[in-house]
């Protein structure tokens, strides 16, 4: 049930680095994203595959993990993502990516959480140095990088409380919460 799908599809930020992801899984997710509508239907965005241990390590360093979790490094050595996927804007074909990106990526989550895989969205990113390692054109612009893999960490959603506090936080035994406000908040009649 698409429902399920939606409250699975949680930020992981801890992976089980045993289980890797193969290309042919990432590049199924990015044949969801191309199916996805885009504005003006331009498809301006490109994605950069990584897969390979080698390279993922070399990645990992680039992306920063968590911003809430002040007192947290990111994933240890063994819980670290086993694939990226960078999402590419090609400046060739269009300049604003908002609206394109946050489609797609959330089309290409979907659809990792389908396959038993979990992830997070990355804007915080080295973006010189990720686009030095990837060797990409000056054309493409980094826009997004999606950490996957299987997830190795609970994550529960809880009501924003009494002091309407949204940052997330990890409790003693490291389960992650996440606060949403209720739906009642959301809707203006």
């Amino acid at each position: 049930m698409f429902r399920d799908l939606v409250l699975k599809n949680r930020s992981y930020r801890r992976f089980d680095e045993s289980v890797r992801i193969p290309r042919e899984t990432l590049v199924e997710l990015v044949d969801l994203a191309r199916h996805a509508p885009c504005s003006a239907n331009l498809q301006g965005l490109k994605f950069s595959l990584i897969w390979d241990k080698l390279q993922t390590d070399k990645v990992f360093p680039l992306i920063k993990f968590a911003g809430y979790l002040k007192d947290w490094g990111g994933p240890a050595e063994g819980e670290r993502p086993t694939a990226y996927i960078v999402v590419l804007g090609d400046e060739r074909i269009k300049h604003q990516y908002d609206l394109d990106t946050g489609i797609a990526a959330q089309t290409m989550m979907l659809g990792a959480v389908e396959k038993g895989f979990g992830g997070c969205m990355m804007s915080s990113v080295k973006r010189e140095e990720l686009a030095a390692l990837l060797e990409l054109p000056a054309y493409l612009e980094i826009v997004l990088v999606l950490a996957l893999g299987k997830p190795a960490e609970t994550v529960k959603i809880e009501p924003v409380g009494a002091d309407g506090d949204i940052k997330y936080y990890r409790d003693a035994q490291g389960v992650h919460h996440v606060p949403k406000r209720a739906l009642e908040d959301l809707i203006i009649e």
